[in-house]
């Protein structure tokens, strides 16, 4: 169906990207303004791919004519005033210099450095002083039951946690989904409830909702969906069940298992080091690319999206990989790279300055002649996504691999456009409802939890620990990090990927020493999110991409991982769902901090002392003082006492 997608919310003067879905490249697609409001000037021009900025409050119809027939998409435009703090990342065009955080998102090598003033900010971070007196963004949830014959939507609207409205006072809108079969003359929408019979509708309804306080929220998503007689209730922007607890596992393909001479291919040697994986505690991998590249190690300049990459191996030896991974109770991510080509793709050289190829349009072009790029990356030319062609062939490689995966972690999420995603999330959904999306956006944009991604990088929290590590801040700043989460409008189901390293960064262990490398991998297993290891980091690995050196491990810090593996497994309330909040506490150093994970009745403190001396605290709640990680009582002289983390049952 070439359907848009979900209606869109919006504040006036910002540019939407309206595409048609599953494009045929050999069709046209027309676009008109079927309604807007009544001051509207709007229009929308004839390209099939095609921007469209509301000028107007108010609601506007956009009507595509594709080859299956008429379609309707419902665009919600608040008023400007209302637009949220920061922006609110809608990545009309995905075309380099548009992106809304060009020259930042991407970078790497700025571990530790305050770049911009960005360092430990996220989407919103240059509003902060506008938040704090006006209250900011807020959030919402949609929840379903069933009364009777009728479905109820009910939403449930929560204020910015610095604003001084409550949740009474919050408005809400709730927009129908335009590709759903109901009759909307039987539907009843209040306050705060969506009333719709059941018998007023198809297979499924979906209903889109937004809070709306001093801006408006991030949108939430619920699918009625009847078979035969019953009816359930899917949260559409919940992260899959089986990601929410897991340890994530980063692997460089061409470093892992290098040192295995005796493999047929570097599948095989990767499969040989899953028993290690499994015994680590690890849950998901997460590989570097893996298909066809111009040879550098990386992986990311792609020359053949719809091929494994020779000196890796075969696809049969890719998925039997897969296979073996699934055996050992892993999940497995494929680093999906959307943005751009390696410029010694074929269809690149067959453009390049040349203006009569066929694949002359599939590419972003400067006035200069060379290719659309970010950062001078000399490599890589980046895909131009008004062209349907371009499309449709990157998402029938999208078709392919999401086959044979559990996910897709997302390269520069930021540079692609948002309506692109929304596409794809629903494709790869529609194969496999647990299948997990998580972006790399540098900083974090609170939308692209809306119908995009389940998982988010937590660059907050990784510039800040970097920061904390470097003794450039005080370790309080982390603790500070987990809240702006909130504060720049993710939703409370939101996931969030915690790391301290990765491919592209120096490894922390280098740069921070090992005190602070031990307390940062305590803060990876404590706070809440999803914590991920770069390959070698739980040995201590020196080298950024270098080959790994499992002969010169260093045995403390792989114990310690093991260790806070296994905590996290056991203790419900260090996991998704354990709630976080700050705790009082006194210390003499302030490389510490201290903070509470919650799960019903259980409760725990938790101390992280990044310093290179052991550390005293003090904690206004009772606690047990035997340390669950370490096994050993820290109370020494009658003070609490941290070396790198310690975690404390709360007495009852």
């Amino acid at each position: 169906m070439h359907h848009p997608g979900p209606p869109r919310f919006a504040a006036v003067g910002d540019t939407l990207e309206l595409a048609p879905r599953d494009p045929d490249p050999t069709a046209t697609y027309n676009w008109h303004v079927k309604s807007a409001p009544v001051s509207s000037q709007a229009t929308v021009g004839t390209d099939d791919v095609e921007e469209f900025t509301p000028d107007a409050p108010g609601r506007y119809t956009i009507e595509l004519d594709a080859p299956d027939g008429i379609h309707e998409l419902t665009i919600r435009a608040f008023p400007g005033s209302l637009r949220p703090v920061g922006g609110t990342g809608l990545g009309a065009s995905g075309m380099s210099g548009m992106s809304g955080w060009s020259g930042v998102s991407g970078v790497s090598g700025l571990s530790g450095s305050n770049v911009s003033g960005l360092s430990g900010s996220g989407s919103g971070a240059r509003g902060a002083e506008k938040e704090s007196e006006e209250g900011g963004r807020p959030r919402i949830q949609l929840h379903g039951r069933i009364e009777g014959d009728t479905v109820v939507v009910e939403a449930h609207p929560q204020p910015h946690p610095k604003s001084k409205l409550s949740a009474d006072d919050l408005d809400v809108e709730f927009l129908l989904d335009d590709r759903d079969e109901v009759t909307r003359g039987d539907v009843s929408i209040g306050d705060r409830e969506v009333h719709i019979p059941v018998d007023a509708f198809g297979d499924r309804v979906r209903v889109h909702g937004v809070a709306i306080a001093e801006s408006y929220s991030v949108p939430d998503s619920i699918s009625v969906e009847k078979a035969g007689e019953s009816v359930s209730f899917v949260r559409l922007n919940d992260p899959p069940e089986w990601s929410k607890d897991v340890t994530l596992y980063e692997i460089y393909v061409r470093g892992f298992a290098s040192d295995d001479e005796e493999s047929d291919n570097t599948f095989e040697a990767l499969t040989k080091r899953l028993d290690y994986l499994q015994d680590l505690g690890v849950d998901c991998l997460w590989l570097t690319p893996v298909l066809q590249n111009d040879h550098a190690p990386h992986g990311y300049n792609i020359v053949d999206f719809f091929d494994i990459a020779e000196d890796l191996g075969t696809r049969e030896d890719y998925e039997a990989f897969v296979d073996a991974a699934h055996d050992h109770g892993m999940k497995v991510l494929f680093d999906l790279v959307m943005n751009h080509s390696a410029r010694d793709h074929p269809y690149f050289e067959d453009a390049y300055k040349n203006p009569d190829s066929e694949y002359y349009d599939w590419y972003e072009w400067q006035d200069s002649g060379e290719p659309g790029t970010y950062f001078d990356w000399e490599f890589i030319a980046n895909w131009n996504f008004e062209n349907t062609k371009v499309r449709r062939y990157l998402l029938d490689a999208v078709d392919q691999w999401a086959r044979v995966a559990d996910g897709f972690r997302c390269d520069m999420a930021w540079a692609v456009p948002n309506a692109f995603w929304q596409e794809l999330r629903d494709r790869v959904k529609s194969y496999d409802r647990e299948f997990l999306l998580l972006d790399e956006t540098i900083p974090y944009i609170a939308d692209f939890h809306n119908g995009m991604f389940d998982m988010h990088f937590d660059t907050t929290l990784y510039f800040t620990m970097r920061q904390v590590g470097n003794g450039n801040q005080s370790a309080d700043a982390i603790l500070d990090a987990i809240e702006q989460r909130t504060e720049v409008g993710f939703p409370d189901h939101a996931s969030f990927m915690l790391y301290q390293e990765n491919h592209d960064e120096t490894r922390y262990v280098v740069e921070c020493g090992e005190p602070a490398a031990l307390a940062s991998a305590g803060a990876l297993f404590t706070l809440p999110g999803v914590p991920m290891l770069y390959g070698g980091q739980e040995l201590g690995q020196q080298g950024r991409r270098d080959p790994l050196a499992w002969e010169h491990a260093n045995e403390n810090l792989r114990s310690h991982y093991e260790t806070l593996i296994d905590t996290r497994d056991e203790i419900p309330a260090l996991q998704f769902e354990g709630d976080f909040h700050r705790v009082d506490y006194q210390s003499d150093s302030d490389r510490v901090t201290s903070f509470v994970r919650q799960d019903g009745g259980e409760g725990y403190v938790v101390a992280l002392n990044f310093g290179a001396e052991r550390a005293t605290f003090s904690v206004a709640e009772s606690v047990e003082t035997r340390d669950v990680v370490s096994g050993e009582d820290v109370l020494v002289d009658g003070e609490l006492t941290v070396d790198d983390v310690v975690v404390l049952p709360i007495q009852g």
